[in-house]
């Protein structure tokens, strides 16, 4: 199913981000549609592929929203190329939401979203249209996504920054005076009342008009949509509070204020505005540092290359590299693209990718990634992976679509937040009931009902949930922790039981021969050779340790044929004329070959924690070969604090009893089952789930990816298979175990995070509306708190990369 990724701007609360899905999801050929106010994006799944990029762009608009777009323009000789096949040809591709083509000009002008419309595709198939395209002097580079949505809100912060000097400009004043007419109102003269009228509506007209502008506008779309936001609430307590006042201001010049009252609240609605847009301000400066963890792996993307070509290196923009391309890495400098290492040798920094501050070295033939820093010797590498299919490319993409899901919890928020504002309007028309009934003043009555209008705050609840995801996930991808969805970010603090695959998890995975015992009559040259060559087919670990055994010995080995393999068991394969079989003690038994010569070996072997593999020929158990792996570093101590934490630790291995027992008191894990095949794995997890526990899954391999998909929390390494990874809720990007510990360490803190935002946002409400009701709170004091509550979520939010450091430095 497509999924399209859309920037959204305008949103400020969670009554925002039900119009904007309600309004997508009418779009006919839109499956589902989540939209994140934390990042301000939707993720929309199409049910139609074909469904164009301006019917959702529309959609959003038609809900008072719009869509961060970017404008290209390319410059082309006139009257090159067909118009319809050149528009139709550049809307089909991904991002590209509008063509414009003027032909007087010799100008091509393409809207798109950001950093997702590839601009070299864009030119391509202009020319394969038969634009003549003119050669740009320099290279224009398209903004990514990322760089788009930061240049976007710091221009909205930059708006906000100028509405709120306005409003303090005129308010400030006002409340001063307005203070001072208090302290003065026995010694003023009537001619003077008449003249403070003019100048309060002076100073209130400009706020009113200038701030409450944006106010206004929103709360008409929202009703015109028929849904209520925290716009509503703002536009509905400043203007009633600023049309009442003109009314006294107009009973007091023309002589009927004993009908109205004298006391007017032009200050209340300028400050209502001014605190309101402080807030607005503050939010988006904390909510743009949430993001930070993508902005820096943005930056980790070179722009340029040094691109060889018949031996002369030209620096080139990173949009120009192609597949094959062959580049050179100086020392110090980002490795632009994957690739596979040609000339040279060196060590790279991986950090930013694996969490990892040990730099790898590297040599001919190995694989570099895009963005990690060359430290020290001239490479020249051959390009494999660039745009999109890069592993940062991928990598940045798993984390904003991670940020952008819902955990299950928000469904909490989302429920109240979808009934928050009609809730409060009823509460403030009984509020403005119960003060008339009571004989109040007007005034008194209409100032208490827009505290209670004001004081309610949907933006708190809103984001009480995404901001402290997209801190956790960033904060993951940074610690090496790359978390699929923001549900197994708030599942991984509900574990209780943790499983571990043996080899290639708890083990390196990269286990050797350590003993080759032939019986009577056969010697160890024959029995390595056998036993190798029936190997060399395979990807087994312990398959490669017996081909590298005999490679090591200086061995040719013959090619075998007839293979077939048994997940779990063992191999039968023709060598030659030999029909050799090797595998597990059940693997010979079950052909019928009688193994009871070697058991001693085998019990020895075994004691030492080595994985047996007995070799037979022709029907005849020939020897027993010993491969033994180790343990990997951190392993211990990691499972150690598992331990400590009140955590079950297990390790489940297809190996023997014994072998298995002896890595696993290694290791110090709590619960060894052994001798279990592939499928046999998923059995075991789901008996360890049967008493209610919550289980992670920890393996690299193919034969783990149905355990990884049966486990309440998937943990693949990404040194594993594509397949385990595919099959996982949590990556780790790299092989030490402690990174089991950080996902474990920012899952806790995140959903810490998250209940405290939500109890914040939930006992705000419930003690300062009743408050308000009671005419305790007045309508500023109301903006203040309703300011600050959204601030203090998005603040404790942020702390989570503060205790998060503290945390995984332990």
């Amino acid at each position: 199913m497509k999924m399209i990724e859309l920037p959204i701007r305008g949103m400020h609360c969670a009554g925002c981000v039900n119009t904007v899905e309600k309004s997508l999801a009418r779009v006919a050929g839109v499956d589902t549609v989540h939209v994140n106010l934390a990042n301000e994006r939707a993720t929309v799944h199409l049910a139609d592929e074909g469904l164009p990029l301006s019917a959702l762009v529309d959609g959003v608009e038609a809900a008072g929203y719009g869509v961060l777009l970017e404008e290209n323009s390319y410059p082309f000789l006139p009257n090159g190329g067909n118009e319809e096949d050149i528009r139709l040809s550049l809307t089909s591709l991904p991002g590209v939401h509008r063509v414009e083509i003027d032909n007087s000009q010799g100008l091509v002008v393409i809207t798109a979203l950001p950093g997702q419309a590839d601009r070299e595709r864009l030119r391509q198939a202009l020319i394969d249209n038969g634009a003549q395209l003119i050669p740009e002097d320099t290279p224009v580079e398209t903004e990514t996504s990322g760089e788009a949505e930061s240049r976007a809100r710091e221009a909205e912060s930059a708006k906000q920054w100028r509405l709120l000097r306005f409003g303090i400009f005129f308010s400030l004043p006002l409340v001063i005076l307005s203070m001072l007419r208090h302290a003065l109102m026995p010694a003023l003269s009537a001619d003077f009342r008449i003249a403070e009228q003019f100048l309060f509506f002076a100073l209130a007209t400009p706020v009113q008009l200038v701030l409450g502008r944006q106010y206004l506008r929103g709360a008409l779309i929202s009703l015109r949509n028929r849904s209520a936001n925290m716009d509503v609430l703002v536009a509905l307590g400043s203007y009633v509070a600023y049309g009442y006042s003109v009314i006294v201001s107009l009973g007091i010049l023309f002589g009927y204020s004993e009908l109205v009252g004298e006391r007017e609240y032009y200050e209340t609605a300028a400050a209502i505005l001014t605190l309101i847009t402080l807030g607005k301000l503050l939010e988006a400066r904390a909510r743009g540092r949430t993001s930070a963890a993508i902005q820096r792996l943005l930056r980790l993307a070179p722009l340029t290359a040094w691109l060889l070509v018949n031996g002369k290196s030209e620096e080139v923009p990173i949009t120009r590299i192609q597949a094959g391309d062959h580049l050179i890495v100086p020392p110090g400098a980002k490795v632009p693209v994957d690739g596979e290492v040609l000339e040279g040798a060196s060590t790279v920094d991986q950090s930013a990718f694996t969490g990892e501050s040990m730099p790898v070295e590297i040599e001919i033939g190995s694989e570099v990634i895009g963005g990690t820093v060359n430290q020290f010797g001239r490479l020249v590498i051959r390009a494999t992976r660039v745009g999109e299919e890069s592993a940062l490319a991928q990598l940045i993409r798993l984390v904003e679509q991670a940020q952008a899901s819902k955990p299950p919890i928000q469904r909490i928020a989302d429920r109240i937040a979808s009934i928050f504002v009609p809730a409060v309007f009823a509460l403030a028309a009984i509020t403005l009931l119960v003060w008339l009934i009571a004989a109040a003043p007007l005034n008194v009555a209409l100032i208490h009902t827009i505290a209670v209008l004001v004081i309610a705050c949907p933006c708190a609840l809103g984001l009480a949930t995404p901001t402290a995801t997209m801190v956790g996930i960033g904060l993951g991808a940074e610690h090496g922790v790359l978390f699929r969805n923001s549900a197994s970010l708030e599942l991984a603090e509900r574990v209780s039981t943790i499983a571990f695959d043996k080899t290639g998890t708890i083990t390196h995975g990269n286990p050797r021969v350590v003993a080759i015992i032939p019986s009577a009559g056969t010697d160890v040259e024959r029995l390595r050779y056998l036993a190798a060559s029936a190997s060399l087919d395979s990807e087994h670990p312990l398959a490669r340790a017996l081909v590298a055994a005999a490679e090591e010995a200086g061995q040719s080995l013959a090619q075998p044929s007839e293979v077939t393999a048994r997940a779990g068991l063992g191999i039968r394969a023709r060598v030659g004329d030999a029909l050799v079989q090797l595998g597990n003690v059940a693997y010979l038994r079950e052909n019928e070959i009688d193994c009871s010569a070697l058991a001693n070996d085998i019990q020895q072997l075994q004691e030492r924690g080595a994985s047996i593999v007995i070799v037979a020929e022709n029907g005849l158990a020939l020897g027993v070969c010993g491969i033994a792996d180790t343990v990997r570093e951190n392993a211990a101590t990691t499972i150690a604090q598992l331990n400590a934490r009140g955590l079950q630790t297990v390790l489940i291995s297809g190996d023997n009893e014994a072998a298995s027992r002896a890595i696993g008191a290694e290791a110090g894990v709590q619960q060894v089952i052994a001798d279990v095949l592939p499928a046999g794995k998923t059995t075991a997890i789901q008996e360890l789930q049967r008493d209610g526990r919550k289980v992670a899954m920890v393996g690299d391999g193919i034969n783990d990816a149905p355990a990884l998909a049966q486990a309440d929390i998937g943990i693949a390494l990404s040194t594993g298979t594509d397949i385990a990874i595919e099959a996982a809720d949590i990556t780790l990007m790299s092989s030490d175990l402690r990174h089991v510990l950080s996902a474990l360490a920012i899952s806790r803190l995140t959903m810490r995070a998250i209940y405290q935002n939500l109890f914040w946002a939930f006992i705000y409400n419930l003690i300062l509306l009743p408050v308000a009701m009671l005419g305790l709170l007045q309508p500023a004091f109301a903006a203040a708190a309703m300011a600050s509550s959204s601030l203090f979520v998005v603040g404790n939010s942020l702390r989570i990369r503060r205790q998060a450091r503290l945390d995984l430095s332990r």
